[in-house]
């Protein structure tokens, strides 16, 4: 049924209740997501009068709020150092109500009533402290309404330095939170006298700032509907139904929360987030998401991967808790060995291409003596090619992702080899119409490869080795794409109706390579040729060996010749290709 909350149904009913740990947010619920503006937006449209919404409250019996992992909301949001809700202490026999529907804006009436926001400033490095600026919501009590925008109330995220150096007799920007001490008419009148200087702006400021009082203390806002019941079943899909709409939720987001509740040693919230936050630093960086971490779990402990809330009972939960610290290490391992490779969130098409080396790993169980076992050279370039031919395969990650890491999981598990069984996986994977052979059409389309897509970098490093593939590579243009606009070409001698052609092989897998991240700064924009003499000089030999690993052939001097060196290099890679990739002959 429909209620309203508390006694009034006030903004500052709910927020006491949130400060008395009487209202918090069950594990099954995710991290808050929402940006300063869409809070600004949140409270324009509460002073608008516009529909709050309604919530869905779970009420918890006494006897049963130990049995759930609970959480606070957050009130000092700090986007690196404090973005995840606190966890509360085991709360014994006390009646509670948990929020299903809601937290998005009880939390930003959180922060923004009674605490603040420190999000990075853009370019800033995320070590430097200073990238984080706390700011406080604001309002500015003498703007005008923004009638073309729909805001009538301007609210931004301040620091005091900027709150103060834009207090001016154009602004005055009051600090949302002091509207909490603000319990009176009488009370925001002294306020604006103190503040708002010229006497005949003050009206202006005090219908504002009476309006924020009002909403926030004496207007009925919050209504709910009440589930009682206790079965977490039940409830978990009301809360998948209600959902549905909104900033999308996924179904991970839940099995995380199932997980957090039935662990019983670790705090698997803690415990996941800090794990992916520590895979996504390793080498340049990745992206891996926490469903990632979840996925890998259920395949390093042999349980059924596929995101099921069966799979997720206790027993699964426990088993995962139990060997959680070896599923890690391997992670991290896995994330070092990719990042050794030259991978990471640029190049890494497919996070779920690592869980098959991953689980690889975690049987071999070499704690951190792998790096250094004897096999580790072989088991190297056996998993690198793998990986490589997997990523440029297509289709191969792009759907049924279950049942291939299924077949994966068994083959690994069945494994007799003393290394990485690349043969039985490529077989596995033929098995799924998944084959790792290429066609002589798909080497082809390789080699024909254009530089926005994403299995350039594994097909460069398949066929140009790099031996320090521990610095940060870039995939270079040769001939450098500035030599290919309309007034360069003709400069060079480029034919018009040639144009359109130069331009199209300019991005071509014929005209790229890779380079180290610094060596390519240096490279700049020179043409190759004028490059390759700045970086060997008169040392033929040099020059030669590198030519020749790249398979550059004869480098013209100017952009004339280019036509003819992309032909040329592209049969070679096409050669080299068909060397690598092509399938043993029948036995």
């Amino acid at each position: 049924m429909y209620k309203t909350y508390g006694s009034n149904g006030t903004i500052r009913e709910v927020l006491d209740a949130i400060h008395e740990n009487k209202l918090v947010l069950p594990a099954i619920q995710r991290e808050f997501v929402w940006r300063p503006s869409q809070i600004c937006q949140f409270f324009d449209s509460i002073l608008q009068g516009y529909p709050f919404g309604t919530f869905l409250f779970w009420e918890i019996e006494p006897e049963n709020s130990h049995k759930f992992k609970w959480f606070d909301f957050v009130r000092e949001y700090h986007e690196r150092d404090n973005a995840h809700c606190p966890p509360h202490p085991t709360l014994i026999n006390r009646p509670l109500t948990a929020v299903l529907d809601g937290q998005q804006r009880l939390t930003a009436l959180n922060i923004g009533l009674q605490g603040s926001m420190a999000n990075k400033i853009p370019y800033w490095h995320w070590s430097n402290p200073n990238a984080f600026p706390v700011k406080h919501l604001c309002l500015d009590l003498l703007a005008d309404s923004e009638e073309d925008e729909g805001e009538k109330f301007r609210f931004e995220f301040l620091t005091v330095d900027e709150r103060n150096r834009r207090n001016s007799k154009d602004e005055c920007w009051f600090n949302a939170a002091k509207i909490m001490r603000l319990l009176s008419a009488w009370d925001v009148s002294k306020w604006v006298m103190d503040n708002v200087l010229d006497a005949e702006r003050q009206p202006q400021a005090h219908e504002k700032l009476d309006r924020l009082r009002t909403v926030i203390h004496n207007t009925s806002l919050v209504n709910y509907y009440e589930e009682s019941g206790q079965d977490i079943e039940k409830v978990l899909q009301i809360f998948i139904r209600m959902n549905r709409g909104g900033t999308p939720l996924a179904y991970s987001d839940l099995l995380l929360s199932t997980a957090v509740a039935q662990w019983q040693r670790l705090d698997a919230r803690k415990e996941i987030h800090s794990l992916v936050d520590e895979l996504n630093r390793i080498g340049i960086g990745f992206n891996f998401p926490f469903d990632f971490v979840l996925k890998a779990g259920m395949m390093l402990c042999d349980l059924n991967v596929r995101f099921r809330v069966a799979n997720f009972d206790q027993t699964n939960m426990l088993k995962l808790e139990r060997s959680w610290h070896d599923v890690k290490r391997a992670l991290i391992l896995t994330a070092q060995l990719a990042s050794r490779f030259g991978f990471n969130r640029d190049n890494l098409s497919s996070n779920n291409a690592l869980l098959p080396i991953a689980h690889y790993l975690y049987c071999l169980n070499p704690g951190e003596g792998y790096l250094s076992l004897p096999r580790y050279g072989e088991d190297r370039r056996r998993v690198a090619g793998w990986l490589r031919r997997s990523l440029m395969k297509q289709g191969v990650w792009a759907s049924g992702q279950d049942a291939l890491l299924t077949r994966l999981q068994r083959a690994i598990e069945s494994n007799d080899d003393t290394g990485f069984p690349e043969e039985a996986l490529m077989k596995a994977m033929s098995q799924l119409g998944k084959s790792l052979e290429f066609t002589k059409e798909e080497i082809d389309d390789l080699a024909d490869m254009r530089f926005r897509d994403r299995r350039v970098y594994p097909l460069l490093s398949l066929i140009f080795p790099v031996s320090h593939l521990d610095g940060n590579l870039h995939v270079d243009h040769i001939f450098p794409r500035a030599a290919f606009g309309p007034a360069a070409m003709r400069k060079a001698g480029v034919p018009d109706e040639q144009f359109d052609l130069f331009d199209e092989m300019s991005n071509g897998i014929a005209n790229l390579q890779l380079l180290d991240g610094l060596e390519n700064s240096a490279k700049g924009g020179k043409m190759p040729h004028e490059w390759l003499h700045s970086k060997f000089g008169d040392d033929e030999g040099a020059r030669r060996e590198y030519v020749d690993r790249r398979l550059l052939g004869h480098v013209p001097e100017s952009l004339a010749g280019f036509e003819k060196f992309y032909v040329e290099r592209r049969e070679r890679i096409r050669r080299r290709l068909t060397e690598l990739l092509r399938p043993a002959p029948a036995q």
